[in-house]
């Protein structure tokens, strides 16, 4: 059975959505369906079996896309758009699913070839609108919100990542099957980095015998790199060996931090590493003593938190919705998103390395029973069998 899915992303680009796309493809291949992708003419190829990729023809003066809301999205969202509808008029598809936005054309090529729908929903769209202070306009703002109510109301099957995504949907649509699937983590098929690695990678920074907290991520302004910044300096004042490790960012975003960190007096404390390969990632892992998101708003939950929770690795939070959906007490170290707060748990988990422990152990517990590889797997074949409606044939 061939599925259109439509992805107006950078694929592949080593950031959220784009990795939720990949992980969606390679269930539905390894269920043994084929998908036709089409996505931007911007990211790294994909082999996968199963799976063909049709690029919407690109546009010599946009090289990348941001993450979140931006006006380069719109000439980009268009061409996918009329090549979703170019690979529709030429091949007869049952069904077509999308990511974000392309819900909206989901909604209107669904109904003129008169095939099923699957929305996968991986944020609230009004909600970007202000994340990423794309716009604080109340008007575009309920416009989003409208689309986002027709989008899913359109559609015949949601798929939400997180669950608060999940209550939207029940919210605005009552009676629509939702299927709530988390994401799984992104290195789970890694394997994991030797100690030579390790030691290798301690080296380049000049780490010596320093404890080592750790963030990925991108650089975003909801991410909460300012506050996890200014809590440095109150724990070297009590833990001189602490330095904190930062993966990720743009080059411009690394700048503005690493000049936020010189005002601050911590350029000692902190190093900044910036985008790295998906397969560096075990040995930054490895090398961590605390893993560390000190998101500030948002309700999303961060697609980093499923590697955090497999890594063995304790893990200090904000206790904010978006990683109070996912973690409790018993996982985390959740914290008030201040500086101060941030400190203090990072502190003690520097001071009671069994504390640590008991949590860097229920995290993985828990990663292991409910966001494996084999759990993904399942949700996605019962919300896909009742989608298709294979799920009436085998129970009659």
């Amino acid at each position: 059975m061939r599925i259109l899915m439509i992805a107006p992303e950078p694929f592949l680009e080593p950031r959220g959505t784009p990795f939720s796309v990949y992980h969606r493809i390679k269930a539905l291949t390894s269920l043994g369906y084929e998908v036709d992708l089409v996505t931007y003419p911007i990211g790294e190829g994909v082999s996968l079996s199963g799976l063909r990729v049709f690029r919407a023809p690109a546009l010599p003066f946009i090289q990348k896309v941001k993450i979140g809301p931006s006006l380069a999205k719109l000439p980009l969202d268009l061409l996918v758009f009329f090549t979703a509808w170019k690979r529709m008029s030429q091949e007869r598809y049952q069904y077509v699913h999308t990511h974000e936005e392309a819900g909206l054309m989901g909604a209107l090529l669904t109904r003129i070839f008169r095939c099923k729908h699957l929305y996968d929903m991986h944020s609230d769209l009004s909600q970007q609108m202000s994340n990423f202070a794309f716009t604080k306009n109340p008007l575009l703002i309920r416009t989003m919100e409208a689309v986002q109510k027709f989008i899913i109301q359109q559609a015949d099957t949601v798929i939400a990542i997180c669950r608060d995504l999940e209550q939207t949907v029940r919210r605005l649509a009552p009676d629509k099957p939702v299927y709530l699937i988390e994401n799984v983590a992104v290195d789970e098929a890694l394997p994991p980095a030797s100690k030579q690695e390790v030691m290798q990678l301690r080296e380049q920074l000049a780490l010596s015998n320093n404890r080592v907290l750790l963030y990925t991520g991108t650089f975003e302004s909801y991410q909460g790199i300012e506050l996890l910044l200014k809590s440095v300096a109150l724990v070297h004042a009590e833990c001189l060996d602490a330095r904190y490790v930062l993966v990720g960012g743009r080059p411009d975003q690394v700048a503005k931090q690493e000049q936020l960190a010189r005002e601050l007096g911590i350029s000692e404390q902190v190093r900044f590493v910036g985008q790295r390969p998906l397969d560096e990632m075990p040995a930054y892992m490895a090398l961590a003593d605390i893993l560390v998101s000190p998101r500030s708003e948002g309700t999303n939950t961060p697609l980093k938190l499923y590697t955090y929770l497999r890594s063995g690795k304790p893990v200090l939070a904000t206790k904010i919705f978006s990683h109070t959906q996912m973690l409790t007490d018993d996982t985390a170290m959740l914290v008030s998103p201040t500086p101060e707060d941030l400190a203090r748990g990072a502190l003690e988990l520097l001071s009671y390395p069994w504390q640590a422990e008991l949590l860097a152990r229920n995290a993985r517990e828990m990663a292991a029973e409910r966001y494996s590889w084999k759990a993904f797997l399942k949700k996605n074949e019962h919300a896909y069998n009742t989608f298709t409606g294979l799920e009436n044939e085998l129970s009659a």
